[in-house]
């Protein structure tokens, strides 16, 4: 079932590389998971910046991703939820609003490399999957 658990863009970034075990990991975990057009807009920006993908290129990769996953709206309430978010936990903006698009969506984990491993926020815990 799609929507138990959300995708932070930096772990997406290893479908685009070749980093053995995380690629694998990745590319498991990629079918049914939550992502948000934040997370779309910042591997198009990977895409295009770090691993040299064309416009047509990028848009073909998160089409792909879009397609594999449920894609959680970016909305004023999404907007607000992560402020308050980012001032309750000290999280960057960008963090906090991963985390407000995941609690939106009903995910009780949130996939991510960069945030604090078992972390709880609200009804969403935070989880490195590479550990």
């Amino acid at each position: 079932m799609k929507g138990k658990y959300f995708l932070d863009t930096n772990i997406l970034v290893y479908a685009l590389l070749d980093e053995g075990d995380k690629t694998e990991r990745t590319l498991e975990l990629l079918p049914g998971a939550v992502v948000s057009v934040q997370v779309l807009n910042e591997l198009a920006n990977v895409a295009k910046r770090k691993a040299g993908l064309s416009s047509l290129e990028t848009a073909d990769l998160t089409k792909a991703v879009a397609e594999l996953t449920r894609v959680e709206p970016l909305t004023l309430d999404t907007h607000f939820a992560g402020m308050y978010l980012s001032n309750r936990f000290s999280l960057s903006v960008y963090d906090s609003m991963i985390v407000a698009a995941a609690i939106s969506a009903r995910c009780a984990i949130l996939y991510s490399e960069d945030m604090q491993h078992g972390q709880v926020i609200d009804s969403v815990t935070i989880c490195n999957p590479f550990l």
